[in-house]
């Protein structure tokens, strides 16, 4: 029989721990005893080993590595020690309040170790911050691991809608803390490949303030994000430094409302800021540049503007591609370029759920052809987007790389929806 142990929670608390919990040496039964000493973590990786060390790392930055973590826990006096449960660990941020073995802690083996993987998505200097707890509750203090992850030298495929570097798509949706999470277009359930804390979001601190677009701009083989603020409209932009998808030395850049193509006569329904445009998408280049900048297309009193990507998220010179005010009630997706180069816009029916697709070709002088917009009723693909069944529906181009744009969705429950194409719907369950 194992002893039972007392575990420390404020005031004194008896918790019998039951057979099999943690492995513990044999002791005479009926043997109470009371473990009050704090557990030990120790860090070590040859993936990223420590600074200073003088090892030389076999990962880069944007790699997966292994990390492992050794838990000691001394011998209370005149007693046995309960082991280490659970590690609790942070990376480039600091631990919450210690929480024992709850969400997001990594389990330990009967030795007291476990393998911690993790993909290091700064490059430069990291911190690995880890705490150990025993059986009986008690926590270590901080263990901090320093280490440096190397640039990674090798070229990378650039895939537009992909945000952490690894050429898949991404979709980015808010957890219910406000973190902004990184969910691939090819997951399997709704498990995120990495986070964006809430305390990057511009000003607010809470990624579920910000309508959050992304498809090109950064210079590196992965997306900036382009996020505009709910209420006020003021949109900013986040540099994606090193294509990884880690925001942590990315301030946030105010976006220029833009110019129309008659700077001094602009029509009088045309906006003066980002809150005069009842929606915007990026639809992918219109004006020769590659794919990484992105045309702006707004919706404004019922119609359709897109304005010419600049340099570092600037948009400039936009141009009327509709009349009548025939857009109001359409849900606007931007699926971006196929392989020719060719765009296309998406857009819900509020009204019906119908979903309509609309073919911009690319025309032999480079420009193209924006006349299917001008009759929104025009090209039904689908029907069934209900808003009330699916508050959201978007696209990031092609998630699953057969050659073909898909959609995705959040349905009324909160469960993530992905397709091919726009049907064959994978339920990757429900989001955080």
């Amino acid at each position: 029989m194992k002893p039972a142990y007392r575990r420390r929670l404020g005031a004194a608390v008896t918790i019998a721990l039951t057979a099999g919990l943690f492995a513990a040496p044999a002791a005479p039964a009926a043997v109470a005893d009371t473990d009050v000493t704090a557990p030990q973590v120790a860090v070590s990786s040859t993936d990223f080993p420590a600074a200073g060390s003088g090892s030389t790392a076999a990962k880069y930055a944007g790699e997966t590595g292994s990390f492992l973590l050794t838990g000691t826990d001394p011998a209370p006096t005149g007693g046995t020690p309960s082991g280490v449960t659970c590690f609790q660990y942070a990376l480039n941020t600091t631990l919450g309040v210690s929480g024992g073995c709850g969400d997001g802690a990594l389990g330990a083996g009967p030795d007291g170790t476990a393998t911690l993987a993790l993909r290091v998505l700064r490059w430069g200097t990291n911190t690995l911050t880890v705490r150990a707890v025993d059986n009986a509750g008690n926590t270590s203090g901080p263990t901090v691991y320093t280490f440096d992850a190397p640039w990674d030298p090798r070229p990378r495929p650039s895939t537009p809608g992909d945000v952490d570097g690894d050429a898949v798509p991404d979709i980015l949706l808010p957890d219910a803390a406000g973190n902004l999470q990184v969910i691939s277009g090819r997951a399997n359930d709704t498990t995120p490949t990495s986070v964006i804390p809430a305390g990057r979001a511009p000003g607010t601190e809470n990624w579920n303030n910000y309508r959050v677009l992304h498809r090109g701009w950064t210079m590196a083989p992965a997306d900036d994000l382009i996020v505009r603020e709910n209420g006020t409209g003021t949109v900013y932009s986040l540099q994606n430094q090193y294509g990884t998808g880690d925001f942590s030395g990315s301030g946030s850049t105010m976006v220029y409302w833009p110019d129309c193509v008659d700077v001094f006569d602009c029509p009088p329904d045309y906006g003066t800021d980002w809150q005069d445009a009842q929606q915007q998408v990026l639809l992918g280049a219109v004006n020769g540049a590659d794919q990484a900048r992105p045309a702006m297309l707004t919706l404004q009193n019922g119609d359709l503007w897109v304005a010419d990507a600049g340099a570092i998220a600037h948009w400039f010179d936009a141009r009327r591609l509709t009349s009548g005010g025939l857009w109001t009630g359409y849900d606007l997706i931007a699926p971006g370029p196929d392989a020719a180069g060719n765009l296309a816009l998406w857009a819900r029916e509020r009204a019906t759920g119908a979903l309509h697709v609309y073919a911009l070709p690319k025309q032999a002088d480079g420009t193209f052809d924006f006349s299917a917009l001008a009759d929104p009723t025009a090209g039904v693909a689908a029907t069934g987007f209900t808003v009330d069944a699916y508050p959201t529906l978007d696209s990031q181009g092609d998630l699953d790389g057969d050659g073909t744009a898909d959609l995705w969705a959040v349905t009324a429950d909160r469960h993530l929806l992905t397709y091919r194409g726009l049907t064959d719907p994978k339920d990757l369950g429900l989001l955080r």
